[in-house]
C-alpha cells in the first residue's frame, strides 16, 4: 500500500469513526490510542484546511472578508476554534463514544482552559514536547476515560495574528508553527 492509499484508508477509518463507530473499532481490536489518533487525522485535517484555504486566504491574503468570534453581527466568518467547536457540539449530540475539545493554556475564552490535572499535563506536555502527543487515563463523573491530547499549531498567520492582537489574549508573542493550545479526545473505557 503507498503513502496516498494509506492516507486515505485513515481519512476514511477516521471518518467512520466521527460518526460513532468507535466502540465497534475496539471490539474489532483497534486500541483506544490508534482510535482517537484517527479520529485527530480528520479533525486536524478538515481544521487545518479550512484555516488555510478559507480564513487565512479571504481574510488576511485577500481582504475578502474578515473572520470574527461575532461572526453573526459582523457577517464575517467563523473562526477556525469556533467551527471546531460546533463540530464537536454536534459530535455529543449523535454520540457518547467519544468527545473532543480544542483547550488552551493561554485561551482567549476562559471555558477553553484546562479543566482537569490530565488536561493540563498533556498541555504542558505537548507544548514542551513538539511533535509528541499526550495519552492517559482519568475518571470523571464515575466513568473512567481513555484521555489523548495533541498539539494544535498555529499553521498560517491567521491564527497568530488573531491570538497575538486578541484584547483578551494571555499571550500575545505566538508565531508560525507554535503550539496554541491542544485538541483533548475522550473515549470511555468500558469497565
Amino acid at each position: 500500500m503507498n503513502a496516498k492509499t494509506g492516507k486515505i484508508k485513515a481519512a476514511m477509518l477516521g471518518a467512520a469513526l466521527t460518526l460513532g463507530a468507535a466502540p465497534q473499532a475496539m471490539a474489532e481490536g483497534m486500541d483506544y490510542e490508534t482510535v482517537s489518533d484517527l479520529l485527530h487525522l480528520v479533525m486536524n485535517s478538515d481544521r487545518t484546511v479550512y484555516t488555510r484555504m478559507i480564513v487565512n486566504r479571504l481574510a488576511n491574503e485577500e481582504g475578502v472578508i474578515k473572520a470574527s468570534e461575532h461572526f453573526i453581527d459582523d457577517k464575517a466568518l467563523v473562526l477556525p476554534a469556533q467551527m471546531f467547536r460546533f463540530g464537536a457540539e454536534m459530535v455529543a449530540e449523535e454520540t457518547d463514544a467519544f468527545s473532543y475539545s480544542l483547550l488552551s493554556l493561554w485561551p482567549i475564552n476562559k471555558q477553553n482552559a484546562p479543566a482537569t490535572p490530565l488536561e493540563e499535563e498533556g498541555l504542558t506536555f505537548v507544548a514542551e514536547n513538539p511533535g509528541e502527543n499526550f495519552y492517559g487515563e482519568e475518571e470523571l463523573g464515575g466513568t473512567t476515560y481513555f484521555t489523548a491530547v495533541y498539539a494544535d499549531v498555529a499553521v498560517a498567520a491567521a491564527c497568530t495574528s488573531c491570538h497575538n492582537d486578541h484584547k483578551d489574549s494571555p499571550r500575545t508573542d505566538f508565531e508560525g508553527g507554535d503550539v496554541m493550545g491542544g485538541v483533548v479526545i475522550r473515549i470511555p473505557i468500558d469497565g
